[in-house]
């Protein structure tokens, strides 16, 4: 970790807000310097929201977000992992709705003999959070210490954690400030603020999803590519083995939304079921995690191996036992009925027959969390138990009457407002839509190391 007291002494905050202000290129050591003393509290709130604000305006070279990413990574503890024999490999998404592939995918190569040091997030906006739906497993305890946390990997070969205090604590306090200055947009602090964090698990590879349409952060496809060659440019520059898929968020990741709901999801797709479109993510994904991992020498044995292990059973065992080390109860991968339980339930019938042609999938999240399961402030508590379950998939062929959708819910005001925004969610038409490929493109290898 950098020392700081030395650093910010002669350290001008003004001049680095004036040279990003006109348009110029800030030092490595510049970087750093900020990163440091405002980190320590040598620099007030009101001149990083200013030099924030021209990161917004201007943009930041390649060579600077690698810096920026460096500095905040280096503010805190760094995990080693090298006692880890085997590559290190994560997978990060950029969140959407009904997302529970994380669930699935650190059992999957932790089977495979991958070690998947996983630090995640809690659900914020209309986006779910791998935590939230780790939580609705009754015992389950995703607050470890580090020392917790490497124990676990080292008997199981995954571990799925919340961020921690020592983890990149300038990252925490950048966040919060762009939050509140309206700086949250910029491509490269978002980027920064990302590969900070998951860099400091110790990894040697980072899979990334990076989701486009109606569900996703980045709607726009161009956008989502700027940001996944941008992560995919900082992680190479930093010496790790990187992909970035951008991947369909139009509409909602399988077929259930809610916490409690998705898990049960997870444990189909473990146990070699599940939906179609999810499944496929996964293999695909796992594929890549195999590969960067070097248990396969491609991606296409990489995703021949996980499917053998979902037959297998191999990585269902695998999830059951990271449950058990982190406090669950494995009872409920056995008997999903003993996970939390909506006390109500009630359908949303198709208004008319036809073919769903589109579903607004940022609404679908949003009616998730009016029932409960998700966040509207950070300090507000998830209810487990509620979601949404649709029936229909864009494309699909509806009969009037026919059940689009089943929400399940506690408090019968909140099951009649997301009931209505559900039914604004559905477009139906005379007409099926061309469907959208769930992977739109594979970026890798974007500006090499340096």
């Amino acid at each position: 970790m950098t020392s700081t007291s030395t650093v910010a002494r002669d350290f001008r905050a003004i001049d680095a807000i004036r040279r990003k202000r006109d348009g110029g290129e800030l030092s490595r050591s510049e970087i750093e310097e900020l990163v440091n003393a405002y980190t320590c509290g040598d620099v007030p709130d009101y001149q990083v929201s200013a030099w924030l604000m021209a990161v917004v305006l201007r943009g930041m070279t390649r060579a600077e977000t690698a810096a920026l990413t460096d500095a905040m990574l280096h503010s805190g503890e760094v995990l080693d992992l090298s006692s880890l024999p085997a590559k290190k490999v994560d997978k990060h998404s950029t969140g959407g709705v009904g997302d529970k592939t994380s669930l699935v995918l650190a059992p999957l190569a932790a089977a495979a003999g991958v070690v998947v040091p996983m630090i995640s997030g809690r659900g914020l906006g209309h986006t779910g959070g791998t935590l939230d739906k780790l939580e609705a497993i009754p015992g389950f305890n995703v607050n470890l210490s580090v020392a917790q946390f490497r124990r676990v990997l080292e008997t199981c070969g995954c571990a799925m954690i919340g961020q921690t205090a020592e983890i990149a604590p300038a990252d925490r306090k950048f966040y919060a400030l762009r939050d509140v200055t309206g700086t949250v947009e910029s491509p490269y602090l978002i980027c920064a603020s990302i590969m900070s964090k998951k860099l400091a698990e110790g990894i040697d590879a980072l899979v990334l999803d990076v989701k486009t349409g109606s569900g996703a952060f980045m709607k726009n496809e161009d956008d989502a590519a700027f940001l996944a060659e941008l992560m995919v440019e900082t992680g190479e520059r930093m010496g790790k083995e990187m992909v970035a898929l951008i991947t369909d968020m139009d509409q909602p990741l399988g077929y259930m939304v809610g916490n409690s709901l998705e898990v049960v999801e997870v444990i189909d797709i473990l146990q070699g079921k599940g939906p179609e479109d999810l499944r496929q993510l996964c293999l695909e994904l796992a594929g890549w995690m195999l590969h960067l991992g070097g248990a396969t020498s491609t991606v296409a044995d990489g995703k021949k191996e996980s499917e053998k292990l979902l037959a297998s059973g191999k990585a269902l065992a695998k999830f059951r036992q990271m449950v058990e080390l982190q406090g669950g109860d494995p009872r409920t991968i056995d008997d999903p009925a003993k996970l939390p339980q909506a006390r109500h339930t009630m359908t949303l019938p198709s208004p008319n027959s036809g073919f769903l042609a589109s579903l607004q999938c940022e609404q679908i999240g949003t009616a998730c969390v009016i029932l409960g399961g998700g966040r509207e402030r950070k300090e507000d508590s998830v209810d487990p138990a509620v979601g949404i379950q649709l029936h229909k998939k864009v494309g699909d062929a509806v009969s009037a009457g026919e059940p689009l959708g089943t929400i399940y819910y506690n408090d019968q005001s909140r099951a009649d407002r997301a009931r209505q925004l559900l039914k604004e969610s559905y477009k139906i038409a005379g007409s099926p839509p061309q469907r959208r490929p769930l992977i739109h493109r594979v970026i890798q290898k974007h500006g090499g190391k340096h």
